[in-house]
């Protein structure tokens, strides 16, 4: 039987550690493996962070979305409703060039953000939101069935 778990939390920084524990729960309880239960929680910090600072540095009053759904593998969704230009503009961009200086700090966050996002997750994807406001970071992790 799949299992969706949604939160929505005020975009503040003292909610994504909920994010994360309710993350691991339910990535647990999904099957997923312990060895990856940390990569879990630091990618799923990591990108409820970034959204929580997009919405903070943009002044969206809006919740972050976070849906965690097991069905053939564990899927962790995190919405955010920030400007698409602030979200995905350095989503392409290759690590190395992130260390280019001309990049400005709020670009470098976002970017550096996605490289470590990168580094957790090896199916990772980013991309606008249907309503044309805001991204997904949508990662994906194995489950074993019992």
């Amino acid at each position: 039987m799949m299992a969706t778990v949604r939160l929505s939390f005020s975009p503040a920084p003292v909610h994504v550690r909920t994010a994360r524990l309710v993350g691991v729960a339910v990535a647990r309880r999904a099957g997923v493996a312990e060895t990856l239960l940390d990569e879990v929680r630091l990618a799923i910090g990591e990108a409820c962070t970034r959204a929580v600072a997009l919405h903070r540095q943009y002044g969206v009053p809006d919740p972050v979305l976070v849906e965690m759904s097991d069905s053939t593998s564990y899927t962790v969704r995190v919405i955010d409703r920030a400007p698409i230009e602030a979200s995905v503009g350095l989503s392409a961009l290759p690590p190395d060039e992130l260390a280019d200086e001309s990049l400005t700090d709020e670009a470098l966050t976002t970017g550096v953000g996605f490289a470590l996002l990168a580094g957790f997750v090896d199916d990772l994807q980013v991309r606008p939101v249907d309503e044309g406001i805001g991204t997904e970071v949508r990662m994906v992790w194995p489950v074993a069935r019992r």
